[in-house]
C-alpha cells in the first residue's frame, strides 16, 4: 500500500446529507475469538510429561466427539496449497515458520512433534453452522455465520486456545459494536435489578446446518451461577460455551471428563474484528474509540456532512482525558490515506482486541487471497495467537508455582518431595517455552511487526516474562540452597562419625596390635567373634549418627579456645541430655 496525505481519521467528508444522518454501515463483519484456557491433569499423574498428550486423548475419542484433527495445507495435499498460504508462510521469520509449520514436509499424524513436525495441533468441529443472537432484550435476532471453530493445542504447554470465527453482512455500526462487545463473554458479569444478564448477549443459540438449536445460553439463570461460585469458588461457564468445548469440561464442576480446563484469563475473550465499511471516513473519533477499546454501541457518533445541520457532538465512552492519547497508543495509521491499494484502512490494537477498519468498495481490502481480509485471517490472526499463547503460558506457569507452594507442608517429607518435583518440572517447562515459543520478533514486514509489538506492549508480556522468570529462579535457587544445606548436614554427620570412629581405630590398630589373638581359632569361633564385634559397632555407629548434631556442637565448643574447660565438660554431658 502507498502512503498519501489525507484528512485525520473521523474528519467530515462531503456527501449526501440524508446519508450523513444515517449511521455508517458495516457491509461485512468478521469477528474471531481467541480464548486461552489452562489444561488440567487428572488422576495421580500431575506431571506435564505423564500420560498421553491432550490432543492424543481427544483424537482417541473418535466418534465420541465432534472434534477432528485439522490437517492444514502445509502437511496435506499439495493441490490445496494456494497463494494466500504462501503469503502467510513468507510473512514470518524462519524460527517462527518452524514453530507454525514444522521442519520440512512431515505428516501431521506423526506423534514426535518435537522432532520435525509443528508443535501446534489444530482440531475443528463442523456441526455448528450458525449462531442466532439477540444483543439486548427487545432487539431483533441477528444470524451470524460460523466460519470455523477450532481448538489449538501446543506441544509441552498445558494451554489450549479456542478460536471461533463468525461473519455477518450489512449491519449498522452501533449493532456491529454491540456484537463485538457482547459476543465473547464466558459468563455474565452480573445481573440487573430486572434479572437481565449484564454485558453479554441477551440470547445466544448455536444452530446446525438445518437451523436446529444445538445449545442455548443460560446467562439469565442467576441462581445456577451463584450456587456454582458459592460451592466451587470458581466461575461457571455459560452453557453454550460448555457445549462448544465438550468433551473438555470445566475443572471446577461436577461434570465427568478426562480432559479438563480452567479459566486462566479474564472472562472476556480476546477478540479480532474485520469491518468493511461503506465509508470509514464518516466514523467520528468516538466511533474509533469504541471500536478500538470495544466498549459497545451505546452512543452513535456520525461525522456531519458539509451543509448538513450540525447535531450534538459525538459522545466518547470515557472522559476526554482518559482517551487523550488514544491515537498514539492504540492506532496504526500507516494506511489511512487517500491512495494505495486499500485506501482509508486503519488498525486498532489494545492487546485484548485487534480491529481493522477499511473501505468495502476497495477490491484489495476485501480480497480473500491477497488482500487485507486474507492478511487478517492468516498473518494477523497468527501474530495475535502467538501473543496470547505467550501471555497464557506465563500465567499458567505462575499459577503452577503458586499451587505447588500452597500445597507444600514442610513437616511432611512426601509433600516436600512432591513440591521439589513440581518445581523442577515447571522449570523444565519454562525452559521449553522460552526456547520454543518465546519470540520478540515474528516478522520483518513493517505492519505485521508493528501490530505484534502493539499486542505485546498492551498485554505487558515482557514484564510478565521477567516476573515469572524471577519467581521460578527464586524457587530453583531455594531448592539448590536446600540441597546444599542437606549435603552440608550429611558431611557434618559423616565427619562426626569419622572422628569418633577414629579413636577406636587408632587405639586397636596401633602398631598392628590385636587385643585378642584368635587367628588360629576354629571358623565357628571366628564367626562368633566377628558378630560380637560387628553388631555393637553398627549400633554404636548408628547411635553416633543419631547424636551427630549434638556431637558436632560439642566439637565446635571444644575447638573454641575462649570457652573454659568446665563449659566444655557440660557440653559433653549435654550430648546425652533429653
Amino acid at each position: 500500500m502507498l502512503q498519501a496525505t489525507s484528512s485525520a481519521p473521523g474528519a467530515a467528508t462531503a456527501q449526501d446529507p440524508a446519508a450523513a444522518s444515517s449511521p455508517p454501515r458495516v457491509l461485512e463483519l468478521r469477528q474471531a475469538l481467541v480464548w486461552p484456557l489452562r489444561l488440567m491433569h487428572t488422576g495421580a499423574a500431575d506431571e506435564p510429561a505423564a500420560g498421553r498428550a491432550p490432543w492424543q486423548r481427544l483424537r482417541e475419542l473418535g466418534d465420541g466427539t465432534p472434534w477432528r484433527e485439522q490437517f492444514d495445507e502445509y502437511t496435506g495435499d499439495v493441490d490445496g496449497f494456494h497463494e494466500r498460504h504462501y503469503n502467510e508462510f513468507v510473512s514470518f521469520l524462519p524460527y517462527v515458520q518452524r514453530f507454525l509449520y514444522g521442519h520440512g514436509r512431515v505428516a501431521r499424524g506423526h506423534e514426535d512433534a518435537g522432532a520435525s513436525g509443528s508443535p501446534m495441533r489444530v482440531f475443528r468441529r463442523h456441526d455448528i453452522a450458525a449462531a442466532r443472537v439477540v444483543p439486548r432484550a427487545g432487539d431483533a435476532p441477528v444470524l451470524l455465520k460460523v466460519v470455523h471453530i477450532d481448538l489449538y493445542f501446543f506441544y509441552g504447554v498445558d494451554v489450549v486456545l479456542l478460536n471461533v470465527e463468525v461473519a455477518s453482512e450489512d449491519l449498522p455500526l452501533p449493532l456491529a459494536q454491540e456484537l463485538m462487545y457482547r459476543f465473547g463473554r464466558a459468563y455474565p458479569a452480573g445481573w440487573s435489578a430486572g434479572g437481565e444478564a449484564l454485558h453479554c448477549l441477551a440470547s445466544f443459540e448455536w444452530l446446525d446446518a438445518g437451523g436446529r438449536v444445538l445449545a442455548a445460553s443460560d446467562a439469565h439463570d442467576r441462581d445456577a451461577f451463584l450456587r456454582h461460585v458459592a460451592e466451587h469458588r470458581a466461575p461457571r461457564i455459560a452453557r453454550h460455551w460448555e457445549f462448544v468445548l465438550a468433551p473438555l469440561v470445566n475443572h471446577h464442576s461436577a461434570a465427568a471428563g478426562e480432559l479438563r480446563f480452567r479459566q486462566i484469563e479474564y472472562y472476556r475473550m480476546p477478540m479480532m474484528a474485520y469491518l468493511a465499511m461503506d465509508d470509514p471516513r464518516r466514523l467520528g473519533r468516538a466511533d474509533f474509540v469504541r471500536l478500538g477499546l470495544v466498549t459497545g454501541g451505546e452512543a452513535l457518533a456520525v461525522a456531519p456532512a458539509v451543509h448538513a445541520p450540525v447535531g450534538p457532538a459525538p459522545a466518547l465512552p470515557f472522559s476526554e482525558s482518559h482517551v487523550a492519547d488514544f491515537e498514539r497508543q492504540f492506532c496504526y495509521d500507516r494506511f489511512w490515506a487517500d491512495a494505495g491499494a486499500a485506501p482509508h484502512t486503519r488498525y486498532l490494537c489494545s492487546g485484548l482486541a485487534l480491529v481493522v477498519v477499511g473501505t468495502a468498495g476497495s477490491e484489495f481490502y476485501r480480497c480473500r487471497d491477497r488482500g487485507v481480509l486474507a492478511q487478517f485471517r492468516h498473518q494477523h490472526f497468527l501474530l495475535f495467537l502467538i501473543a496470547h499463547l505467550q501471555k497464557a503460558t506465563l500465567l499458567m506457569i505462575s499459577d503452577r508455582l503458586a499451587e505447588a507452594l500452597t500445597a507444600m507442608d514442610v513437616t511432611a517429607p512426601e509433600s516436600v518431595k512432591r513440591f521439589k518435583r513440581q518445581i523442577r518440572l515447571t522449570y523444565v517447562g519454562f525452559l521449553g517455552f522460552t526456547h520454543r515459543y518465546w519470540f520478540h520478533e515474528v516478522s520483518e514486514q513493517a505492519h505485521v511487526k508493528a501490530l505484534f509489538h502493539m499486542c505485546r506492549r498492551h498485554l505487558g508480556i515482557d514484564a510478565l516474562y521477567e516476573e515469572v522468570k524471577e519467581r521460578i529462579h527464586d524457587m530453583n535457587a531455594y531448592l539448590d540452597a536446600d540441597s546444599l544445606r542437606r549435603q552440608a548436614n550429611t558431611v557434618v554427620r559423616l565427619t562426626v562419625v569419622t572422628i569418633f570412629g577414629l579413636i577406636g581405630t587408632v587405639t586397636t590398630g596401633f602398631l598392628g596390635m590385636n587385643l585378642l589373638a584368635e587367628a588360629d581359632a576354629p571358623l565357628a569361633t571366628k564367626v562368633l567373634m566377628f558378630l560380637v564385634v560387628f553388631v555393637p559397632t553398627i549400633v554404636l555407629t548408628i547411635y553416633t549418627m543419631v547424636k551427630s548434631k549434638r556431637l558436632s556442637d560439642f566439637l565446635d565448643i571444644v575447638s573454641d579456645e575462649r570457652v573454659p574447660a568446665w563449659t566444655k565438660f557440660k557440653a559433653f554431658f549435654a550430648v546425652w541430655r533429653g
